[in-house]
């Protein structure tokens, strides 16, 4: 049985299963899905739905046969002759993945694969579109190396192999590449966009909430689509004999276990602590919760509980964390380090007001 986030994804940019808010730029991209069709860059919060107007655009083009994808791993050669792979969802038309899964080798992914795509022809190209698609998620977490290859890359195989980036911060892709994409900036629903879906959703599931927990789903979402739905069936499934107007909604584990190591932090700055909340950090990382998530919860947790003498430095240090954890490799690094420069903070205030 899918999940209903699955379920009642939008098949089409405008119909009867169309896209339920953005409608304008749902008729941008309709236009845009001609012979012609530019490189596009999607960009926005996770959640607000870029992935599902990819989906939908790639339908437009090619129609229905874009939805029998399979799992491939793809084989890799690097320049030192290190063999690897890369997990791809493809069809007939297009290939999806998320090179920055390798690595430091995402360079070598993303030309072999875009010649690759650009070298094989439709079967039928009288019929089709003359050209194959490309899905790059995750894009801003691509090397520099890797962006300007695939910059060069672009303009070799224009005719033949169209790129569609999709990333969370417009920031971190370079100048170049973001010149040579047509940019589409998809913001987070809003509060109302995000209940009417929710409503639409609920009814056709026949499922009868209380409003009071309507909106506390939207609120606790901070504006992710996908985790409100998530929200939603998770109560449906605790609450099998009906929701109440006192129901408790769902944290995710990994977010209580977080709080715990806020709390862990707080409660004692030594070296003993220190090594138990690195165990800690490798827990979360291992769940694949993305370090930056890690960071900004861990500091939301330890906030309230500063005095405000001291919360302008461990912003401060936290935007210092965030920024390595871009450019850098090891995330658990840039973690600890922010981890570590709170507790000197904290225990440095502590031991000035004795």
């Amino acid at each position: 049985m899918a999940l209903w986030v699955d379920k009642y994804r939008p098949k089409e940019l405008i119909g009867k299963d169309g896209v339920d808010f953005h409608l304008e730029q749902a008729n941008h991209l309709k236009f845009l899905s001609g012979d012609c069709m530019p490189h596009l860059l999607f960009c926005g919060p996770s959640g607000a739905g870029k992935k599902t107007r990819i989906k939908c655009l790639l339908r437009e083009l090619y129609g229905v046969g874009v939805d029998k994808t399979q799992l491939i791993m793809k084989p890799f050669t690097t320049p030192s002759n290190r063999k690897l792979e890369i997990q791809t969802v493809s069809s007939n038309y297009h290939v999806e993945m998320t090179p920055s899964d390798v690595g430091i080798y995402d360079r070598v992914v993303v030309q072999d694969l875009v010649k690759e795509m650009a070298q094989t022809s439709q079967i039928e190209a009288s019929s089709q579109k003359s050209f194959k698609v490309v899905v790059l998620c995750e894009a801003d977490s691509l090397t520099r190396d890797a962006q300007h290859g695939l910059r060069r890359t672009m303009e070799k195989y224009a005719n033949n192999c169209k790129i569609i980036l999709c990333c969370e911060s417009l920031s971190r892709i370079i100048e170049p590449l973001q010149s040579r994409c047509i940019i589409i900036n998809v913001p987070a629903p809003t509060d109302e966009e995000m209940t009417s879906v929710l409503m639409k959703v609920i009814q056709k599931e026949k499922l009868e909430m209380p409003l009071n927990i309507l909106q506390k789903i939207v609120e606790k979402s901070e504006g992710n689509l996908r985790r409100a739905i998530l929200m939603t069936e998770a109560i449906k499934m605790e609450n099998e004999n009906g929701i109440s107007t006192n129901a408790q909604i769902p944290v995710p584990e990994w977010e209580i276990y977080l709080q715990e190591t806020a709390r862990l932090i707080l409660q004692k700055q030594t070296s003993e602590v220190l090594l138990k909340v690195r165990e800690r950090l490798y827990e979360v990382l291992s769940r694949l919760i993305p370090p930056n998530i890690i960071l900004k919860k861990l500091l939301e947790h330890l906030l309230p509980s500063c005095p405000n003498s001291i919360v302008r430095e461990v912003v401060s240090e936290a935007a210092c964390s965030e920024h390595r954890l871009v450019m850098g490799q090891k995330a658990i690094y840039h973690l600890e380090k922010f981890v570590s420069s709170f507790m000197d903070i904290y225990l440095t205030n502590a031991s000035k007001l004795k």
